[in-house]
């Protein structure tokens, strides 16, 4: 609908006043989380209210970009390891990742690569044993830096679907920013291990990620008996997907795709959650479903 507006010649004309306000609150500012075993670096998403506008009333990918800070960071320790993560959706893929496992330090530096992800790992372990602890805290620690730094989700595409080939190989990933953790793993790896990594953790990697990320995840294997070739394009498909995901729909206009709005993830920054420690596992309430 058009309103005119009628300006009398013998008064200033006055600027009509802004189409929206943006919440100031402490709680969107930087905040720093201590927790038993657990450290969590927030930083929330700030778009800024006097950013340009185009001509169809929507801003650039640019200044969307540089509006927001999406970065997630997460210091874990348990009696078994300890890691520090730290994601930036709108990086430039860059991998620092030292885990103690090469082939998963391989893995991630895919994830960085192909979703354009500046992507930090280190970790220490309790590698000596086995690689099952290292592997499931890693993956916690990222799904939640990747909660941290998707914030109140407004204006992502939200959905990510992609098929990675790989030489014989052929992996379809199909996920949803949901808030809803689910897994379908439908990998058939041939072998016990690549390399000194037993082949069963890459289930556990994702199904871990799953959990603390609130993301709904499918991942379908069309082809492939290389046991290495199959996992790496697990991880490709996977990154560009959720590439596809992270990244900004310009004519939602910073809404949040979802259901009705009341259920709306806005509410998560309103209202603090509640995190719990329970054998060195953050628990966090906060995740809503869209």
């Amino acid at each position: 609908m058009t309103t005119a507006r009628l300006v009398s010649p013998s008064l200033p004309r006055v600027p009509p006043a802004p189409a929206c306000r943006f919440r100031n609150s402490s709680r969107w500012s930087k905040a720093r989380v201590a927790l038993p075993g657990l450290s969590l670096h927030r930083r929330s998403p700030a778009m800024s209210a006097a950013a340009a506008v185009g001509g169809n009333g929507s801003a650039s990918a640019e200044e969307e970009s540089a509006a927001r800070s999406r970065v997630g960071e997460v210091k874990r320790v348990t009696k078994e390891t300890n890691v520090h993560v730290k994601i930036n959706l709108d990086g430039t893929g860059v991998a620092d990742c030292n885990t103690g496992i090469p082939f998963l330090d391989h893995m991630l530096d895919q994830l960085a690569s192909h979703g354009l992800f500046d992507v930090y790992v280190k970790a220490t372990g309790d590698t000596h044993i086995d690689d099952h602890h290292s592997n499931e805290d890693i993956a916690l620690a990222i799904g939640t830096a990747l909660l941290q730094a998707l914030g109140d989700r407004k204006g992502i595409n939200r959905f990510g679907h992609f098929t990675a080939p790989l030489d014989e190989a052929a992996v379809e990933v199909i996920l949803d920013l949901s808030g809803r953790p689910h897994l379908s793993c439908g990998l058939s790896i041939p072998t016990e291990r690549v390399g000194t990594y037993d082949t069963q953790l890459v289930e556990h990697f994702f199904q871990s990620l799953v959990n603390t990320s609130g993301m709904t995840l499918h991942i379908r294997q069309l082809a492939g008996t290389n046991s290495h070739h199959i996992i790496e394009a697990s991880f490709k498909a996977f990154a560009r997907a959720l590439r596809q995901a992270t990244e900004y729909d310009l004519r939602r206009r910073g809404t949040v795709p979802r259901k009705p709005m009341e259920r709306a993830l806005g509410s998560l920054w309103e209202s603090p959650g509640r995190d719990s420690i329970e054998n060195g596992t953050l628990t966090t309430e906060i995740i809503k479903e869209i």
